[in-house]
């Protein structure tokens, strides 16, 4: 794959199909490339496919020799603004393609599917490979030349191995095409997600981080349960070693007797005050100054110096069995309800042919996701599907009748398909798959399992009921839009923001907005409770209440976002006859539709004392009732709204609800007058006699 290091063999002629305005071109030699459709267009013909504008097309991409496959998709630019994809963070904008370097993506870190909008947030290429597990090294650009964007993916496959990329019709909103790629993709069946999972949480890192004890965090969990609290998630700290630089502790995983003497019964005294009991682990790290490094340090070759530790190599089965059996472990002896699973992307170090990336290192780059031309992989069998080869156009008009299908590898083998060599991608689903359901015969359904950006992807919907957002300390505007991204990708998994924090001697106004960005994700408190002002408690405890009372709008309504570029500057749920809109940026305008509403919530995250609504329809009579940021009352009476543009007072960080007034019931019709009977002296007149009565 070296000579794609040169920008300018991206653009090289291949073998090529039309599909849905794009253009699918394979640019190496030893695979076919085919449409799935049943009753499209043979392949070749212009926009094979089309047919249904909601429908999609997938590709089907067969190796035939082991090598690296390069794939390219790429359509006109057009009116494109932005390309959003898994691991985007800031970077939303269209960058050049030869400013943007291969990336390894896989099962835990981010995914293979990416989708370029234009100005108005419509789609114009959107694609989501099903090779959720295994290693895919993935680039995208703008070509300055062609005048058109670029996706290519390269994957190291093995002969017979295939694969399939779901190509979704231009048009639809950017996020509705992204969910839909996602429910497409193949799904071995999701955790279950107790209700528990979409309660506010309560974690000890931003509040204690490596303090812990057990009377400090029961006091705070004493708290945080009156706050409305359902989860106390136990970080970092609880361990032994845990003081020092770095990771260096990391891997005995017991309790640090002089923090916690009997964490057995530490935990129960939480669960009787109605937490779950959720406590943090980094299962792939062994630190430098544990028991653990000097029996493991042979299947851990990757050393991150910064740190003080090692990183285990999932590709080995006793490196699985040492991380699984620590899990297990914690969970059985001291009655856990679940765990917080950290730095699983640091496997990616494992991503390079036989491992060629493993090494030292000074820590930048650990679980990164990023890669070099160098190691392109070694051939896998992830992608490969059991069963018949389906009947595909194949991108050679000229091809003969396919041979024979090879019988399919599996994509999880036994122990031997872990060692080095094989995808780490593959291992470590081998490694979570394993700790799932160990995990399971202990805690059943209510099983928690939490984890972080980057890996919650669609390929991580068996391992994890809780996805959190990445780390943002403070960041309302990061918080807000990695919860919004995972929330894109997590099927009927809990969204969990990133661990909530505030300046204690800020306003209310500051820290109601640390709220606010958690709205549409369960949100994680971690602060002090015991040094909040009497202001700041009034206030977690207005906005967590609101959050519970529109617990299903917010997590199970439908959300309308802008463009990923822009931020989300205004965020719309809706279910049933229920909506929340968020306000985040000053001078926004928000559409919605009054009419047959019962209730709509307005949140005014912004510094302005005022909204806007564009309300659609005919103009209604609400009552207001407005609050600010603690809580209080700050106004209510009856008012018109609309149409059209509509300011509404709000007071900054603050909550007005709107009340459709119920429609006046029509007054009955009057009834009609009995007939009369004819009088003696008259006749009845036929239909064609004149009338009688004067003109």
């Amino acid at each position: 794959m070296a000579e794609f290091a040169d920008p300018a063999r991206l653009w090289v002629d291949g073998d090529a199909l039309r599909v849905r305005g794009a253009v699918v071109s394979l640019l190496t030699d030893g695979a076919r490339l085919g449409i799935e459709d049943a009753g499209t267009q043979e392949a070749g013909a212009q926009d094979a496919g089309t047919q249904g504008a909601e429908s999609a097309t997938v590709l089907h991409l067969r190796a035939e020799t082991a090598a690296t496959t390069v794939l390219r998709l790429d359509v006109p630019l057009g009116d494109a603004s932005g390309y959003w994809h898994p691991g985007a963070g800031w970077d939303r904008h269209l960058v050049a393609d030869w400013a943007n370097p291969w990336r390894t993506v896989g099962l835990v870190d981010s995914a293979p599917l990416g989708c370029l909008y234009d100005a108005a947030g419509r789609t114009l290429l959107a694609f989501g490979s099903d090779r959720l597990a295994a290693t895919t090294r993935l680039r995208f650009g703008v070509g300055e030349e062609a005048g058109r964007f670029g996706v290519w993916l390269a994957m190291d496959l093995r002969a017979g191995e295939y694969c399939r990329i779901r190509l979704q019709a231009p048009g639809r909103p950017w996020a509705e095409s992204v969910r839909a790629l996602t429910r497409a993709l193949p799904d071995a069946g999701a955790l279950p997600t107790p209700d528990a999972a979409r309660t506010p949480a309560y974690s000890t890192w931003y509040a204690m981080h490596r303090q812990v004890t057990a009377a400090g965090v029961e006091a705070e969990a004493e708290r945080a349960a009156a706050a409305g609290c359902g989860v106390l998630l136990l970080d970092d700290g609880w361990q032994l070693h845990a003081e020092g630089a770095g990771y260096s502790g990391s891997g005995d995983w017991h309790p640090d007797p002089a923090k916690f003497p009997d964490f057995a019964a530490h935990v129960k005294t939480v669960q009787g005050m109605g937490l779950r009991y959720v406590a943090w682990i980094a299962p792939l790290l062994v630190g430098e100054r544990t028991a653990a490094h000097r029996e493991m340090a042979e299947v851990a070759p990757h050393a991150i110096e910064r740190l003080g530790c090692r990183v285990l190599d999932p590709r080995r089965p006793e490196a699985r069995r040492f991380a699984v059996d620590s899990c297990v472990e914690l969970v059985r002896r001291y009655g856990l309800d679940g765990l917080k699973i950290d730095f699983l992307d640091f496997a990616t170090a494992y991503a390079g042919r036989d491992g060629e990336r493993a090494g030292r290192d000074d820590g930048a780059g650990a679980g990164g996701g990023a890669s070099t031309d160098a190691g392109t992989g070694v051939a896998t069998d992830a992608g490969t599907h059991p069963g018949t080869e389906p009947d595909v156009a194949t991108a050679t008009a000229t091809d003969a009748e396919p041979e024979p299908e090879p019988e399919p590898a599996t994509e999880a083998g036994p122990d031997t398909s872990a060692e080095p060599g094989t995808d780490v991608g593959l291992a470590m689903r081998q490694l979570l798959t394993e700790l799932r359901d160990r995990l399971r015969e202990l805690r059943g359904d209510e099983l928690l399992v939490e984890l972080r950006q980057p890996y919650t992807g669609p390929g991580m919907h068996g391992f994890g009921n809780l996805l959190r957002a990445a780390d943002c300390p403070a960041d309302a505007t990061a918080n807000r839009v990695r919860t919004l991204d995972v929330g894109l990708l997590a099927g009927t998994a809990a969204v969990h923001s990133d661990m909530l924090m505030w300046d204690p001697g800020a306003t209310a106004r500051a820290a109601a907005r640390q709220l606010h960005s958690a709205l549409f994700a369960t949100p994680q408190i971690s602060v002090e409770l015991a040094g909040l002002s009497a202001e700041h408690h009034a206030m977690t405890v207005f906005w967590l209440g609101f959050w519970r009372t529109h617990r299903d709008v917010l997590t199970r309504g439908e959300i309308r976002t802008g463009r990923p570029d822009l931020l989300h500057q205004t965020v719309t749920a809706s279910l049933g006859r229920r909506v929340v809109i968020a306000f985040y940026a000053e001078h926004r305008v928000a559409p919605v539709r009054l009419a047959g509403r019962s209730e709509v919530a307005l949140v005014n995250s912004t510094a302005a004392a005022h909204v806007v609504l564009d309300v659609e329809g005919p103009g209604v009579r609400v009552r207001l009732d407005t609050f600010d940021a603690c809580g209080r009352p700050a106004g209510s009476g009856p008012r018109t709204l609309g149409p059209g543009l509509t300011r509404i007072a709000v007071p900054p960080s603050g909550l007005c609800v709107v009340t459709p007034e119920p429609p006046e019931p029509p007054e009955p019709p009057e009834p009609p007058e009995p007939p009369q009977s004819p009088q003696p002296s008259q006749s009845p007149q036929s239909p064609h006699s004149p009338d009688p009565s004067p003109r």
